[in-house]
């Protein structure tokens, strides 16, 4: 699998294109230049980086993404769990709890989830 981590940068051009899509790679080009002060030739190198990595893709100018802002944070949270973690999500939560704690709230919302996850909700 692709790597699925953004440097700042490119998570801020990532965040342009998930709240403008579809847009056209030209447009794409003048809303970098605006946020981010990028010339052409940046924004169509990060572009085609992002496509290869199967983030988005741009076909016939048109720039959409292969994975919702949300689908690629999954993907990016399963990938740490499983190079941090050895793929033990127990293990993830232990270490998460242990310095910061849940709150009775994220406790139920929890719960919830994994009910959910395992079919009883």
């Amino acid at each position: 699998m692709a790597e699925m981590k953004l440097g700042a940068v490119e998570s801020r051009f990532a965040d342009i294109i998930w709240a403008n899509e579809p847009l056209h790679s030209r447009e794409l080009v003048k809303l970098c230049e605006k946020e981010l002060n990028w010339n052409r030739s940046t924004t169509y190198t990060v572009l085609r980086r992002l496509c290869e990595r199967g983030i988005f893709r741009n076909e016939g100018g048109t720039v959409t993404s292969v994975l919702s802002k949300e689908e690629f944070h999954a993907v990016q949270s399963e990938q740490f769990v499983e190079e941090t973690f050895e793929g033990s999500l127990p293990a993830f939560i232990a270490a998460f709890t242990q310095r910061k704690g849940l709150s009775k709230e994220e406790a139920e919302e929890i719960r919830r989830m994994i009910d959910r996850a395992a079919g009883k909700g």
